[in-house]
């Protein structure tokens, strides 16, 4: 597990720029299974998690929500039966913050806490 994981978010002024292509691939690599994709021109990280069933996705719904809710830093959640898609990204900056990769890793350790 990275540092990462062990960060927390900051307060991000709408008036901060997004993450660079550079520094965002240097802090993909703290984050294995994550991508990075373009959706409607906004950078994001984007991870989809396999369960065995939809009660389990939703569990894990949960638990990123609340890790999500405790930072006041909110992904996109799509649950369906047997996955669920987590996309980041810092909407008041319409890009990448060093935020959306500390929570990829606390995502990363919620699914990992799950499989134990």
């Amino acid at each position: 597990m990275t540092d990462l994981a062990h960060s927390h978010c900051v307060p991000c002024r709408s008036n901060e720029p997004p993450l660079s292509d550079q520094a965002s691939a240097e802090l993909l690599k703290a984050v294995p299974g994550w991508t990075l994709v373009s959706r409607d021109g906004i950078a994001r990280l984007e991870r989809r998690y396999p369960f065995s069933n939809f009660l389990e996705a939703l569990d894990f719904t949960n638990r990123v929500g609340r890790e999500a809710q405790d930072e006041d830093h909110h992904p996109a959640l799509l649950t369906e039966w047997g996955a669920v898609t987590v996309s980041w990204w810092t909407h008041n900056i319409r890009g990448l913050h060093r935020n959306d990769f500390i929570m990829a890793a606390r995502t990363d350790a919620v699914a990992l806490a799950g499989n134990t």
